[in-house]
């Protein structure tokens, strides 16, 4: 459930007819999910890691995007790097670990022991005749962009051609300027299967038409959503109310709350830096689509991210982040905080999932928006522009 003020009243407002939703088999169909993979996330900025998941020279990871692999390390002085996993012989993967240390500031394919440096220049190999007219410097790994926004790692297999992180970073990164993001450490993560396509996920992420029925805990302690919006401006009679404090008119948490959690009271110390309208309004969002979102809480912040296996499959990862003194503080009541976050993914993902299931009617060919999912209509024509580049470039999914 994505966050939205003013900006969001204004694309409320610009919504007052019925739109049409995405065609049903771009949720389901194999073929059309490779454009996808293709037009969106082949060409975005893509969450892999926390900065300190490698913590010093030579730790790599791998990731695999779609049918990409990624080779994530960081060089002799500790700068990150990335390459798709794949020697430039005759194509080997690199790497088989999931994560390691290499054994010294080279890597060797271990097919035909091509070797290479650290930032990806091709060192030698070996043969018994010498090559004529042959640069080593023109045969160095495919390079993928990288990049590092407040401890977060990203990755667009792009390359030299990507664009800037910032561009990424929806709802202005600088929302979340008054929270130690780099200071941060993962205190818990977990991790979902879910049978649905990655879309069904953002879309209801994107509204809060489904949160009276699908998420009655959390309504309670946003009392705002209970009435199915996201915030005051998506009420037609906002101007009625907009000296009302009770929170189910001017969102935020419910009376008494501090924070998302069972009881909805902080168990880590509040961040120093916050506003008070930080700290009434609960939570602060900055989404990358479509990869990943991150909320600010008054005492941790969660991360969301998502990885599509297949056009009915995704995977969710989610990491709450806190400072190092609170989880090393005795008595520290993490699981009433996680418990929460948890409940609320998993009702979302049982949503996504009975979605999932009824869009294969014969008789259902796409579905309809009302005014108030403004917000699932953006998202839609963000993935109707990345499908319209593709083409206009040549559809790169069938060379």
């Amino acid at each position: 459930m994505n966050r939205s003020g003013t900006a969001g009243a204004e694309a409320y407002r610009g919504l007052r007819e019925l739109k049409h939703g995405l065609p049903s088999y771009y949720y389901y169909d194999p073929l059309h999910h490779e454009r996808e993979l293709h037009a969106l996330w082949y060409t975005n900025w893509l969450y892999v890691c926390r900065a300190d998941a490698l913590n010093g020279p030579r730790c790599f990871r791998t990731f695999t995007i779609g049918d990409q692999e990624v080779l994530l390390l960081r060089d002799e002085t500790n700068e990150l790097r990335a390459f798709h996993n794949t020697c430039r012989h005759r194509g080997s993967r690199l790497c088989n670990e999931v994560m390691g240390i290499l054994r010294g500031n080279s890597i060797q394919c271990p097919y035909h022991r091509w070797v290479y440096d650290l930032s990806g220049q091709l060192l030698g190999f070996p043969s018994i005749a010498r090559v004529e007219d042959f640069d080593k410097r023109d045969y160095g790994l495919y390079k993928v962009g990288v990049a590092e926004w407040g401890g977060f790692v990203f990755v667009n297999l792009g390359g030299a051609d990507a664009p800037p992180l910032d561009a990424a970073l929806r709802a202005r990164a600088g929302r979340l300027d008054n929270w130690p993001l780099a200071e941060l450490v993962v205190g818990y993560s977990h991790h979902m299967t879910l049978a649905c396509n990655w879309k069904a996920f953002w879309e209801n992420f994107s509204e809060c038409y489904h949160c009276p029925g699908i998420h009655p805990e959390l309504s309670r302690l946003v009392p705002i959503y209970g009435r199915s919006i996201m915030s005051r401006y998506e009420d037609p009679d906002w101007f009625r109310y907009r000296d009302d404090e009770d929170p189910r008119f001017r969102g935020g948490l419910r009376q008494g709350a501090a924070t998302w959690s069972m009881d909805g009271q902080a168990h880590g110390a509040i961040f120093p830096g916050l506003t008070a309208e930080e700290r009434k309004a609960g939570q602060t969002y900055v989404t990358a689509w479509p990869t990943m979102f991150v909320v600010g809480h008054v005492d941790y912040v969660r991360i969301v991210s998502l990885r599509p296996v297949a056009a009915e499959l995704t995977e969710l990862s989610a990491e709450w982040l806190f400072p190092r003194e609170t989880l090393e503080r005795t008595g520290f009541d993490m699981a009433n905080i996680v418990d929460f976050g948890r409940l609320v993914l998993e009702q979302d993902g049982a949503a996504c999932e009975l979605n999932q299931k009824g869009l294969h009617a014969m008789a259902h060919k796409q579905g309809i928006l009302l005014p108030q999912e403004f917000a699932v209509f953006a998202f839609q024509e963000w993935v109707r522009a990345g499908l319209a580049q593709l083409t206009a470039h040549g559809d790169r999914a069938h060379p």
